[in-house]
């Protein structure tokens, strides 16, 4: 498994040679509830929409702006957080983010204008979106081979369940506190779990081998894998799974690294799929609550929809990796292939109403969480670890321009105006569904030529890193 000759140790075999075990679990908890206040944060803001346009008046653009600046923040912050992630470490970037998003949030909860209100969405975005892509690139140098794509939609089930939990503390909290409740609360449960991060949560040890830290303190990481092995004879550590990189921390040559070999295809197809797939997603997540009171379901019963959809939804995707990681990621587009006739249901108008609207809207928007939850899963595993969360960064901050996009054409197409204008919004979706079936499909068949030195999550056979 590994050799000890010359005092080095081929750290992939290490890794790999342990299999799932108690230390992976804990880092798949720990990595989920950092993405879990990460989404309460971000979802807080859909459900204190409607209520804050009650209170101020706000016409659809200024509500298109607003939804607007937290994405555009966070397309930002990815940029920033992913390149810092792979210069200073996974461990720095997330408690710093977390506890950003942490005193940012609360501070959303005292803006007093829809200017200010923009600003502080805008300015929290950065750290929102700063953390994910370091805590994908923890998670996925963690894992055994066969758990890389899957470990990261686990994670984002924290995601999903945290933006879900900021339904009922909208409905606890509103009718009290008012809106501004809805930020406090989830600003202060943050601040709690970010405190915690600082003695709980572990550094990458592939990105300190990837780096060249000392071999003290890899050895010490490592050693949390497997309590009983003795690494105090390594004195060397070697990722011989991995190509070798040219960057170091120079970010354009990083940007270079992405685009090597068959990733020169793979990447753009990477960003295509991400792209489409955040259009569909932010546009219910900024006015799935709006869309479905325009149809004539009450505030309170489309917040808990929306609520389920999104859990569901992430459960979903963890079920359709299953599937990504032993047959390739082509299966990816099985969700929004499924998700394209259940959604135009409703934009088409067969169902109008009652029971049957609430289930269909509940199983189309299921369908478009599961896609979204798997393709995120692989917008980091075919880079090596020296830039893996760099990449991730770029795929999330090329998806962004659509998380950015989504609210701004809500607003402006009129999807907000009346039930005519939610049954198009549920058209306009059914369209992006479609961009995501053409890009995984596409990169299902590019993927089968990348090297077996990098990391594939699409190989029909066990993925090789």
């Amino acid at each position: 498994m590994a050799s000890t000759a010359g005092r080095t140790l081929d750290v992939s075999a290490f890794l790999q040679g342990r299999g799932f075990n108690r230390y992976h679990l804990y880092l798949l908890l720990l990595c989920s509830f950092v993405t879990f206040f990460d989404g309460q944060d971000f979802t807080a803001l859909p459900y204190a929409l409607p209520y804050i346009r009650d209170e101020w008046g706000i016409d659809d653009i200024t509500t298109g702006y607003v939804t607007s600046a937290a994405f555009l923040g966070q397309m930002i912050g990815s940029l920033f957080g992913a390149y810092l992630g792979d210069v200073f470490g996974r461990r720095p970037v997330i408690i710093a983010c977390t506890i950003g998003s942490a005193v940012l949030t609360t501070l959303v909860g005292f803006a007093t204008s829809p200017d200010m209100l923009i600003a502080l969405r805008f300015i929290s975005g950065l750290a929102i979106g700063g953390l994910l892509a370091p805590v994908w690139a923890l998670s996925i140098e963690s894992m055994p081979k066969s758990m890389r794509s899957t470990s990261v939609t686990i994670i984002m089930l924290g995601f999903s369940f945290g933006a879900s939990s900021a339904a009922p503390i909208a409905n606890w909290t509103a009718p009290v506190l008012g809106w501004q409740g809805i930020f406090w609360v989830c600003g202060a449960m943050t601040g709690v779990f970010a405190l915690l991060l600082l003695f709980t949560l572990p550094e990458s040890s592939r990105w300190m081998v990837a780096k060249n830290k000392s071999p003290e303190r890899i050895s010490k990481a490592l050693a949390r894998f497997d309590r009983d092995a003795d690494l105090s004879v390594y004195d060397g550590f070697t990722l011989p799974d991995e190509r070798k990189t040219a960057g170091t921390d120079n970010p354009v040559k990083n940007f270079r690294e992405l685009f090597v070999g068959t990733l020169l295809i793979v990447t753009p197809l990477i960003w295509g799929a991400y792209f489409f797939s955040s259009i569909a997603i932010y546009l219910k997540n900024a006015y799935g609550v709006i869309f479905m009171e325009n149809l004539g379901i009450t505030r309170e019963n489309a917040a808990w929809l929306s609520a389920a959809s999104g859990m569901v939804g992430a459960i979903g995707g963890v079920v359709l990796l299953a599937l990504t990681e032993k047959r390739g990621p082509g299966w990816i587009a099985l969700a929004p292939l499924i998700g394209i006739p259940i959604v135009l249901l409703v934009g088409f108008g067969y169902v109008v109403g009652g029971t049957e609207l609430a289930a269909v809207l509940l199983i189309g928007a299921i369908f478009v969480g599961s896609g979204h939850a798997a393709v995120i899963s692989i917008t980091s595993v075919y880079y090596p670890s020296a830039v893996r969360s760099f990449g991730g960064g770029w795929a999330s901050f090329m998806a962004k321009f659509g998380a950015v996009a989504a609210p701004m054409i809500g607003s402006s197409a009129g999807f907000l105006q009346g039930a005519k204008g939610a049954r198009e919004g549920y058209v306009f979706t059914a369209f992006c569904l479609a961009g995501i079936v053409v890009c995984i499909t596409l990169l299902a068949h590019f993927a089968k030529r990348l090297p077996q030195n990098q990391p594939s999550a699409a190989a029909a056979a066990q993925p090789a890193e």
